[in-house]
């Protein structure tokens, strides 16, 4: 008996039946299987969109120029070299690229310090910045924000694209991190875990160290959001439909907010539209 897998299939339900065979367990805890499609092929018809122009100038918003290039990058399918080449191809000036390589820079410093701390990015590299001690969060993630039943439609939303897609747009990812986190007051360990479940870009050292970065024991500071922010980023689409509008966990100003969810705190959070993987620098 060979050890080798199958490769050659007929299409992508002939795969995905394959799979379920092989990974019964993994089939059985979760079987939803991601409209993306991997490979080279795949990976390379992907950077052939990308603007680096439209990047930088709408990269914040759900419906903006996102490049999607992270789960090609994440398995080596694309490199960074790759990635930055190609977007310096499809500009006149360097300057007009300099939020794409930017990123792609973020992504080489997390493998960085990855290889530096080792297992230690799963320990908090400083203490909560929000009053609370380590001991006071949760140390398991609830069911409902698990389900996608806690009733929030941008919450539900996200959780079910992240289980049934693999995918989360940046913005997503900073504020369901800062739900379970500070709204819910649970481990940023649990959401890292979770997260590396379903994300097909699911990579340790960007994971783990941007959640300490919205926890805030990776930075000077929590990252939290409100609805207007939400709102603005979203062009409203959950807003709209959402039966908690107008009461829901997320009204109010950043001062507002910050008062109840941090009553020892000693900081004011501004609107932002900052990027989820970004180590301790102020925003």
């Amino acid at each position: 008996m060979t050890n080798d897998m199958r490769r050659d299939f007929a299409n992508r339900e002939e795969l995905a039946k394959y799979l379920i065979e092989q990974f019964p367990d993994s089939a059985e805890r979760d079987d939803h299987i991601s409209p993306i499609i991997g490979g080279r092929q795949a990976a390379v018809a992907a950077l052939q969109k990308v603007d680096p122009v439209k990047y930088a100038k709408s990269r914040n918003f759900l419906t903006g120029a996102v490049t999607r290039l992270s789960p090609y990058i994440r398995y080596g399918v694309l490199g960074l070299r790759e990635a930055r080449d190609f977007a310096f191809s499809k500009i006149r000036n360097q300057d007009e690229a300099a939020k794409f390589v930017n990123e792609l820079g973020w992504r080489d410093y997390w493998q960085r310090l990855y290889m530096k701390l080792g297992d230690g990015i799963w320990k908090d590299q400083e203490e909560y910045k929000t009053g609370y001690s380590a001991s006071e969060y949760a140390t398991e993630l609830p069911q409902d924000i698990r389900e996608g039943t806690t009733g929030l439609v941008c919450i539900d939303s996200f959780s079910r694209n992240l289980k049934e897609i693999g995918y989360l747009h940046n913005h997503m990812r900073m504020w369901l991190a800062a739900y379970i986190v500070h709204w819910r007051r649970v481990r940023w360990q649990e959401g890292t875990k979770w997260f590396l479940e379903h994300l097909l870009d699911g990579d340790p050292a960007s994971n783990n160290m941007s959640w300490q970065w919205v926890a805030s024991t990776f930075s000077h500071k929590p990252y939290f959001f409100n609805r207007e922010n939400l709102e603005r980023y979203t062009e409203g689409v959950y807003c709209k439909k959402c039966p908690l509008y107008g009461k829901c966990d997320f009204e109010g100003s950043y001062e507002k907010l910050e008062a109840k969810l941090f009553p020892k705190g000693e900081f004011v959070q501004k609107d932002n539209s900052q990027s989820w993987q970004k180590g301790k620098r102020k925003r």
